[in-house]
């Protein structure tokens, strides 16, 4: 095998994102009440989470939209939907959010059997999108921290992914060699489309085996079958 080192992805590769968010916003539905003002379910609410969260997250990632509109709107448009237009409320169950989800620590099904196994075969390192100060809490609140040689986040690289740069970074300051180093995400976009600007061979983590038209030169539904890889 000609591989040496691996980057991975964080957030719905390493860590269970769905899960981890999921459980912290039943907790601040429940906390604040808001079936009593107008959000008629909490899995309506969580739907209706995820459909406004990726809709601009996909817009974050390309470069529509700065990383402050997540954070300040997000919770405003989707209580909105609601007809709730209480904009510093929705500030605050933001805040809450954002301090409470990273805490978490559901991991992806067998990420740390698979961390066990790659940990000392393979120096890895992080290479993620999301914002630098909630990353080392998620990987703290895990357990993961020490798996990884080192976390790159798109703030501290001066780019994001899909950028070759942000790679190009993960990858000097590692001391990994492109072509022996393995990049392994859940977005064909950002993770695999952003491996191949860099001339990275990849592995797209697809769990719901969704149908695409992407070149990659491996394909998982479940992290295990890394070890069937690597």
């Amino acid at each position: 095998m000609k591989y040496r080192s691996i980057l991975f992805d964080l957030d719905h590769t390493i860590w269970d994102y769905e899960t981890n968010s999921s459980e912290t916003l039943t907790e601040l539905f429940h906390h604040h009440k808001l079936s009593e003002i107008g959000v008629p379910s909490i899995s309506n609410f969580l739907e209706t989470f995820v459909e406004v969260n990726t809709n601009l997250w996909a817009q974050y990632d390309r470069g529509q939209i700065h990383r402050d509109v997540i954070r300040n709107e997000r919770f405003h448009k989707i209580l909105l939907k609601y007809g709730i237009n209480e904009y510093d409320f929705a500030l605050s169950f933001s805040d809450e959010y954002i301090s409470q989800s990273p805490k978490k620590g559901v991991l992806m099904p067998n990420a740390m059997e698979v961390l066990d196994y790659l940990h000392g075969r393979y120096p890895m390192t992080i290479v993620t999108n999301g914002f630098d100060e909630i990353q080392s809490i998620k990987m703290n609140s895990s357990g993961i921290t020490s798996y990884f040689k080192n976390v790159v986040t798109s703030a501290r690289a001066g780019h994001k992914k899909p950028a070759k740069e942000i790679f190009e970074f993960a990858l000097n300051e590692s001391g990994f060699e492109s072509s022996s180093t393995l990049m392994i995400g859940d977005n064909l976009f950002t993770d695999i489309g952003g491996a191949r600007n860099a001339q990275l061979d990849t592995i797209y983590f697809n769990p719901n085996k969704i149908p695409h038209q992407e070149k990659t030169e491996f394909e998982i539904s479940d992290l295990k079958e890394l070890l069937n890889i690597l």
